[in-house]
């Protein structure tokens, strides 16, 4: 069931980006949430019900990133958002990818942190309050936006955050490889639970 529910958001990953150029935001929106949903209930169910799976671990993050950067390009492209957002997430994916390659051979595993948790919520917040720009740029208060850099700046912590935590592992002597830690260089903002 888990793994059904990723491979929902993942499939939804296209679909949101189809209604939304489409011009249909509030659809899009609907879209976006259920996404998210499906991410929360995942986690919930591998969790209580002891059904975390390696292809989970891999499918999750996978999921999350692209709904998250497909949300980004989107907002980007009908200019809500700036690109700058964009290039920093993809830099920061890049490079965790490219980390997660390197310790692959050893099995090292480092799970989310509370970092990586803080910038998922932040930048869900920040796609959904994308959806009301025109409303905050009325007011004055462009939440969105505001939003959207806090994220952005909790990911670059995070990342540091994963990469120190990483580095002090890759010193560990090689039997200790196998010990799970706290956070998780493939996607600082899942969960470890599928």
């Amino acid at each position: 069931m888990p793994n059904m529910l990723t491979l929902l958001r993942l499939i939804l990953v296209p679909v949101f980006a189809s209604v939304y150029m489409s011009g249909h935001p509030i659809a899009a929106l609907a879209i976006y949430c259920i996404a998210s949903l499906t991410d929360m209930l995942d986690g919930y169910i591998a969790r209580t019900r002891n059904l975390i799976t390696p292809l989970g671990k891999l499918l999750d993050p996978l999921a999350d990133k692209l709904m998250v950067l497909t949300a980004l390009v989107c907002h980007s492209i009908t200019g809500v958002f700036p690109w700058a957002p964009i290039l920093i997430v993809a830099i920061k994916e890049i490079m965790m990818v490219i980390g997660a390659l390197m310790l692959l051979n050893r099995n090292i595993v480092v799970y989310a942190n509370y970092w990586g948790k803080s910038a998922t919520c932040l930048f869900i917040a920040a796609m959904i309050a994308g959806f009301f720009h025109e409303t905050f740029v009325t007011s004055g208060f462009q939440l969105d936006q505001i939003l959207l850099w806090l994220s952005v700046l909790l990911t670059i912590i995070a990342f540091i955050s994963y990469t120190l935590s990483t580095w002090q592992q890759l010193k560990m002597p090689k039997q200790n490889d196998h010990t799970e830690f706290s956070e998780i260089p493939m996607d600082p903002s899942s969960d470890p639970k599928d």
